[in-house]
């Protein structure tokens, strides 16, 4: 079905590995970082915990920026757009791994960290990434979990030393990468690799057609005006996973 909307697409997360996969898809999205506190939330399995963090981060956003929407449509009908409605989606993303019965998000330390390691190198674990996407126009919401396996590499303990001193582990769930210096540690995956990132493409696009759109709605329009910039999140809390 084809949408005569004009969109926006306003991310729930200041992950800059996020961003550059929806920028890589033609997508331009607005930040807006959600300040959810993660740690309230009691973990049961990997797969509910991503997705019951995915879905609190997109509605907490939903909530704020529908009230901005409507405090100034109603003042001076900014938002409206140019010859067609500002349809306005907000997408929430989570992940977390699943390692050896546990559910590991961001380690707190270097030493974490480094425990990590030595216990993933040569074994696998499971990626899982909740998606929660919102259509503000209706107050439908669309929401899943992608999972990838992933494999790590026998990496040396001075590999493992030296990649936690970059300081990259401390940042993202499960303490890797695989689009930054971590890639060269992973031997390989078992699924969708935007997962492992951060976001799914796949999957994003099969919930936009939950709602009715396609992902080519989403290509990004020169003429569109751009109401959240990803400075706005500049000051935030760092939030790649």
């Amino acid at each position: 079905m084809q949408t005569t909307h004009r969109l926006r697409l306003v991310l729930a997360s200041a992950s800059p590995a996020r961003r550059k996969l929806l920028q890589a898809a033609g997508i331009e999205p607005d930040v807006l970082v959600s300040g959810v506190d993660e740690s309230q939330v009691d973990p049961s399995t990997p797969e509910a915990l991503s997705l019951t963090l995915a879905q609190l981060k997109a509605r907490t956003v939903a909530e704020r920026f529908g009230a901005d929407l409507n405090s100034s449509s109603a003042g001076n009908g900014a938002g409206s757009g140019i010859g067609s409605p500002l349809r306005t989606l907000v997408l929430g993303c989570d992940s977390v791994l699943a390692f050896d019965g546990e559910i590991l998000g961001k380690p707190a330390d270097p030493d974490e960290a480094t425990r990590r390691w030595q216990a993933m190198r040569g074994k696998s674990g499971v990626l899982h990434t909740g998606h929660c996407l919102i259509d503000l126009s209706s107050g439908r919401e669309v929401a899943r979990v992608a999972a990838t396996a992933v494999y790590f590499a026998e990496i040396t303990d001075d590999e493992i030393a030296a990649y936690v001193a970059t300081g990259e582990p401390l940042q993202v769930a499960g303490a890797f990468t695989i689009d930054g210096l971590g890639g060269p540690f992973v031997d390989r995956l078992d699924g969708d690799p935007g997962t492992v990132i951060g976001l799914s493409l796949p999957l994003f696009r099969t919930l936009l057609g939950e709602l009715d759109l396609r992902i080519t709605d989403l290509w990004a329009d020169p003429t569109t005006p751009s109401g959240i910039t990803p400075e706005t999140a500049a000051t935030a809390a760092a939030d790649p996973h």
